[in-house]
């Protein structure tokens, strides 16, 4: 077949067809690089006076030996004199409650009562630890997030400033071997673009959303929402907490703090791929929301590629030119947005291999969502959720 008859292969309309949604795919993906560009920045700020206000930091840790020690470490430097510091431990065996109480007496272990029935682990030791707590601030942080000696004064400084019912920061995510440095960035990518990360800060938006590593409440706005209890049920609770603040006309403030605060996600392969299934739905099951996420990774970043290639084959120019410059501006991306976030820019260029991963992540919870598997987080199993959810 000679290459005219091969350009034939495809009508006008098929072609006009591919590069309108070469053109979608594209603005899609740039989205995460101008959300990136737009998230404001938060690093430490000059010494100073140190803000009104008792601050209580909130630690649930359940079976965290490993980051714990570093964490609290961390609290104890911060330049703050007004500062509790709870860790509230959830029935660890590891060795987390000597790690706590080699640190008293600056650092008081709660043990966390037996958990009832209809709450999520996380939900109930933050909880106990805001009774516990006397502060006029909420620090909930989780216990492998260090922090600069200036982030606790620094986040409570902006907060006031920016009258803040609760702030919150994206932390730098470290990142170790081959699957963490190819699928977090990706991750990341998803999160800015899914939730509209910067326009959170906007007033009148409607975007939500918090991080729950680090999340600082007035403790009246805290107790406003209802706290911990209100979510009690929810995996990803620092979602329906920032959606039930914005219902509420809370104002929420979120910035990117790589300086202040990094954590490490996950500490192997195995942990990782759990806890990113865990955050793909949560207790929230919904097919028709996941086969749509399904579509989305494979029409916004598989399809895409195929265009060269299908230009190559028939003969079609415009499809050739419009196949190469997909190729270029995506890998380019990638690597682009993998160097921003700490991950060799190499990583970004194996891009479609993370994509993958997500395909099969997402493919998974659709089967245990299907066959109503529970979620399984710290050794712990969660039903899933009505349609409606609770608490709405």
């Amino acid at each position: 077949m000679s290459r005219r008859v091969r350009a034939d292969v495809l009508p006008t309309w098929v072609v006009l067809l591919v590069l309108a949604g070469s053109g979608v795919a594209l603005v899609y993906q740039g989205l995460a690089i101008v959300y990136a560009y737009a998230m404001p920045t938060l690093g430490p700020a000059p010494p100073g006076p140190v803000p009104s206000g008792r601050v209580s930091v909130i630690v649930a840790a359940r079976n965290e030996v490993d980051d714990l020690p570093a964490t609290l470490d961390c609290l104890l430097a911060q330049d703050v004199s007004d500062l509790e510091i709870l860790v509230v431990d959830g029935g660890s065996t590891d060795g987390s409650q000597a790690v706590t109480d080699a640190r008293g007496p600056r650092v008081r272990r709660i043990d966390e009562p037996p958990l009832p029935e209809g709450w999520v682990g996380k939900n109930w030791g933050c909880w106990t630890g805001a009774t516990a707590a006397t502060g006029d601030w909420l620090l909930f942080l989780d216990a492998d997030v260090r922090t600069h000696p200036a982030a606790v004064r620094s986040v409570v400084g902006w907060a006031d400033s920016e009258r803040a019912d609760l702030a919150t920061l994206a932390t730098r995510v470290e990142m170790h071997g081959f699957w963490e440095r190819l699928v977090l960035p990706f991750y990341i990518q998803m999160v800015l673009t899914y939730f509209r990360a910067p326009r959170v800060n906007r007033p009148g938006s409607s975007a939500a959303m918090v991080n729950g590593q680090f999340l600082l409440f007035r403790r009246a706005a805290y107790d406003r929402l209802g706290g911990h209890a209100a979510v009690r049920s929810y995996v990803l609770e620092d979602i329906a907490i920032a959606r039930r603040a914005r219902a509420a006309g809370l104002t929420i403030r979120l910035a990117n703090a790589v300086e202040l605060a990094t954590t490490r996600m996950y500490r192997d392969p195995e942990e990782m791929f759990e806890g990113l299934l865990k955050n793909v739905h949560g207790a929230e099951f919904r097919a028709t929301r996941l086969v749509g996420f399904l579509g989305g990774l494979i029409g916004f970043f598989l399809l895409p590629l195929a265009v060269l290639p299908v230009g190559l084959w028939t003969g079609n120019l415009p499809l050739v030119a419009v196949g190469a410059f997909l190729w270029v501006a995506l890998f380019g991306k990638h690597a682009a947005f993998c160097h921003a976030v700490g991950s060799p820019a190499v990583y970004g260029l194996l891009y479609p291999l993370a994509t993958i991963y997500y395909v099969r992540l997402v493919g998974v919870s659709l089967v245990r969502g299907l066959r109503r598997r529970p979620v399984r987080w710290k050794g712990r199993a969660y039903p899933l959720l009505d349609a409606s959810g609770p608490n709405r």
